[in-house]
C-alpha cells in the first residue's frame, strides 16, 4: 500500500483504539515522523491530510524544510536535542520535544529570546529508566518543571515518553498508564499543559487506549526507513 493507503489505515485504528480508553473527550494528533524519508514522501502525507511532522535531527530536518514547500504544517522534533543545535532548532520546529535538562532548557530559552519567539516544548520522561534513553527521571521531572516554568521564552506544553521496545508491546501498557496519571496530576494546576506525546508504530494504539494525545508514527505510513 501507498502512503495515503497506509495514513487511513493508521487514523483508522486511533479512532478505534480511543473508543476503548476512558479519556473519550480529546483529539489525538497524529504526528508523522518522516527521518530518513524523502521530501517527495513528506509531501505526499500532506497531501493526504497530515498536518504534523516530526523529525529526530536538526540537520535534516533544515535540508528537508527548505524545499519542502508546504504551509500550514505543524512541525515537531521528536529527538534528542544537542545544545549547540538550540538555535538552529528554535528557527525551524514549533513544538520540541525532547527537553530533559536544565541545560537544554536554558539553552532553548535563550535561543528563542534571541529570535522573539516563545517556544512550546514537552519534558521528555524517561520513566522506565532505561540507560541508553534520554529523559528526565520521574523523581528529578517536578525540579525540572519548575525550572522550565522561570523561563520566559518557554511555553510547556505537557510530556513525552518513549516506551522500551518490549518484545511484547502490552508490557509498555502500565508504563503509559503511569504516565497519563503522571500528567492528570500535573496538568490540573497548569494552564495549556494539554500535550501528552507517547506511543509509535508498534504501540501506538495501546498508548491511545492508555491517554496518548499525540502519537508518533512514522514506519506504519512511510515502510521501513532507508539508512544512509
Amino acid at each position: 500500500m501507498g502512503v495515503k493507503e497506509n495514513l487511513k489505515l493508521v487514523l483508522e485504528e486511533i479512532e478505534s483504539a480511543k473508543h476503548r480508553r476512558t479519556v473519550t473527550d480529546e483529539e489525538v494528533i497524529l504526528v508523522a515522523v518522516t527521518k530518513n524519508h524523502g521530501v517527495d514522501l513528506m509531501r505526499e502525507a500532506i497531501d493526504a491530510g497530515v498536518k504534523d511532522i516530526g523529525e529526530n535531527r536538526v540537520q535534516e530536518a533544515a535540508e528537508k524544510f527548505k524545499v519542502l514547500e508546504r504551509d500550514g504544517v505543524t512541525k515537531h522534533l521528536i529527538g534528542h536535542l544537542q545544545t549547540n543545535k538550540a538555535k538552529q532548532a528554535v528557527k525551524l520546529f514549533d513544538v520540541i520535544h525532547s527537553v530533559d535538562s536544565e541545560h537544554l532548557a536554558e539553552e532553548i530559552n535563550n535561543a528563542a529570546s534571541s529570535v522573539g519567539k516563545v517556544q512550546d516544548i514537552l519534558i521528555q520522561v524517561n520513566l522506565a529508566n532505561e540507560d541508553t534513553k534520554f529523559g528526565v527521571s520521574e523523581t528529578n521531572l517536578r525540579g525540572l518543571i519548575e525550572k522550565v516554568e522561570t523561563l520566559e521564552n518557554l511555553r510547556l506544553k505537557g510530556l513525552m515518553l518513549i516506551a522500551p521496545n518490549y518484545t511484547d508491546v502490552e508490557n509498555c501498557r502500565p508504563l503509559f498508564r503511569s504516565m497519563r496519571k503522571i500528567f492528570d496530576d500535573l496538568k490540573k494546576s497548569r494552564q495549556n499543559f494539554d500535550m501528552l506525546s507517547m506511543g509509535m508504530t508498534h504501540d501506538y494504539k495501546i498508548a491511545v487506549e492508555e491517554g496518548a494525545n499525540i502519537v508518533r508514527v512514522g514506519t506504519a505510513i512511510f515502510g521501513e526507513r532507508v539508512y544512509k
